[in-house]
């Protein structure tokens, strides 16, 4: 090995002791669900067995650096297995820069920016979309997930604050190459004005080699009191007229106390030059009491993912215990 060799290993080998974490800690989390739904189409219930479990427990440890910077890592560990065995899944890692804001690595689960803009509009349990298969299928502007995803959020400044996520060559198949995501979004809670956000998002995604299609998103929530009401609208542009879409969702929300909350939300979905659009509209409530919740929603959608022969009423109620 020669001398450049030695020094650049020696190097490597002193910044990582640099930058190693000196104090960790290490804490488990978890948590126990079970749901009983269903829908009925035009009048003819679907039934089967409409009961379903949910588990979930996260390992997660951190530690400080010498720099002051805080490396962590989460693992999930449920039990979502084709077999119903438990399997190791979301999991990430995320440094924070000591106030200049953290990066995340997503080896699994990754979630973009504009995946939390799909609909910001209040519900106390689900969007008025949800609970219905099918209703939220090419109805929205969802942004993307997937593995090995990296996410930038920067520290809250004068109420404002910046999400940035980047997905590379997520997939490469026969009819899919170099697949890749970016975007961003920015939200602005104004001193001046106690309780309300804005907010606006964009991403760029290209599915095909040479097809990209532009996402946006607008939002507006205002807090008063007891009261949250929010609007939105998400638009998808894109070279061809079926990946064009649409979104406009309007939700309010009511918290009768500090544990029960009520609330209706309603969307409609436009693409491209289907005539059917997609209208939806729903009412949900939560209780929540110590580490246990009970939550529901009743939602109908007409013309369910653009067919104007499918309008469905769905429900859902949700009964969940943290630990």
């Amino acid at each position: 090995m020669n001398n450049f060799k030695k020094i650049g290993l020696s190097a490597l080998a002193g910044s990582l002791v640099a930058f190693s974490a000196q104090a960790g800690e290490l804490s488990v989390s978890g948590g126990a669900s079970l749901t009983m739904s269903d829908s009925d189409t035009n009048g003819t219930a679907i039934r089967g067995n409409q009961f379903s479990m949910g588990d979930s427990i996260t390992f997660s440890g951190s530690g400080e650096m010498d720099n002051g910077m805080t490396i962590s890592v989460s693992y999930e560990l449920d039990g979502d297995g084709a077999d119903g065995t438990n399997k190791l899944d979301d999991h990430s890692m995320t440094l924070d820069t000591n106030g200049m804001g953290t990066i995340t690595f997503a080896g699994h689960g990754g979630s973009s920016a504009m995946s939390a803009l799909d609909d910001t509009t209040p519900n106390a349990y689900e969007e008025s979309w949800d609970a219905v298969s099918g209703a939220d299928t090419g109805t929205r502007v969802n942004g993307s997930s997937g593995n090995n995803m990296f996410t930038y959020k920067s520290p809250v400044v004068s109420g404002a604050q910046v999400t940035m996520a980047y997905l590379n060559s997520s997939a490469v198949t026969a009819t899919t190459t170099d697949v890749s995501y970016s975007d961003f979004a920015i939200s602005y809670s104004p001193e001046m004005v106690d309780g309300l956000t804005v907010g606006y998002g964009q991403g760029d995604t290209e599915e095909t080699a040479g097809t990209e299609m532009e996402d946006t998103a607008m939002y507006v929530k205002y807090t008063y009191g007891s009261v949250t009401v929010g609007y939105q609208e998400n638009e998808r542009s894109a070279a061809a007229t079926a990946n064009q879409v649409d979104f406009e969702a309007l939700g309010i929300s009511y918290a009768v106390s500090d544990n029960l909350t009520i609330a209706y939300s309603s969307s409609e979905s436009k693409k491209g030059s289907v005539a059917a659009v997609q209208e939806a509209s729903g009412i949900s409530a939560s209780f929540t009491s110590g580490g246990m919740t009970i939550a529901g929603v009743m939602n109908t959608v007409d013309n369910v993912a653009h067919d104007a022969t499918n309008d469905t009423e769905g429900y859902e109620l949700n009964i969940s215990f943290a630990f």
